[in-house]
């Protein structure tokens, strides 16, 4: 996955379904394109978001067995509304149906309108194919794990649990003199007054 268009997942069941959200902003650099003087978020962007969060429903129901899952075809797309900078659209994806290779996911995009109202974006039928480069490549097996390695962390920042709960880090600014400054073994006696310095982190 060279990019992410998804920003944050906010439900999941493993190998089942997921919904995730993913916030337009007018400092997309496609957007300079599509359109000049009308921006909005391309459909087959918004097909990409809907297929990424698909992914992870898979990758997280087989423990990433797989270090690839990419979309085989799409099929009944449907789009609605436009996705403007500054709206939220919100994508969600449910598994139909799985074999060895393949996943069969409904998923849909839908993006909130005046009064907060939420309004159909996209739908579509998915088919995902899912494969480890071992099986179709000499030495496939250190590409997998390099993959699966950056799609776990990419995990923690899309789904940050494991950070939900723990205490907050408090941010002490202080004045820092000029002696902070000195190499090791000088002294800053006699050089002045003191300067206003950066953040000293406590936890």
């Amino acid at each position: 996955m060279r990019f992410t268009l998804l920003d944050r997942v906010v439900s999941i069941e493993p190998g089942k379904s997921i919904t995730a959200i993913k916030t337009l902003s007018l400092s997309e650099e496609y957007l300079a394109d599509h359109f000049p003087h009308f921006p909005v978020m391309p459909g087959v962007l918004m097909l990409e978001a809907m297929t990424q969060a698909a992914a992870w429903t898979i990758r997280l129901g087989e423990d990433f067995a797989n270090s690839i899952v990419v979309l085989r075809s799409a099929k009944n797309v449907k789009y609605g509304d436009f996705v403007e900078p500054g709206r939220v659209l919100t994508v969600t994806a449910e598994v139909l149906d799985q074999d060895e290779t393949t996943t069969k996911v409904k998923a849909s995009g839908t993006v909130s309108g005046a009064g907060g109202a939420e309004r159909t974006s996209l739908t579509a039928r998915l088919v995902l194919a899912r494969y480890n480069l071992a099986d179709r490549m000499p030495y496939g097996e250190a590409v997998d794990a390099r993959v699966r390695a950056e799609m776990r962390k990419l995990w923690t920042i899309l789904h940050p649990t494991g950070r939900q709960g723990s205490a907050p880090r408090h941010v002490v600014y202080r004045a820092m003199t000029q002696a902070d400054s000195q190499p090791s073994g000088q002294t800053g006696q006699g050089l002045g007054m003191p300067v206003a310095g950066g953040p000293t982190l406590v936890r």
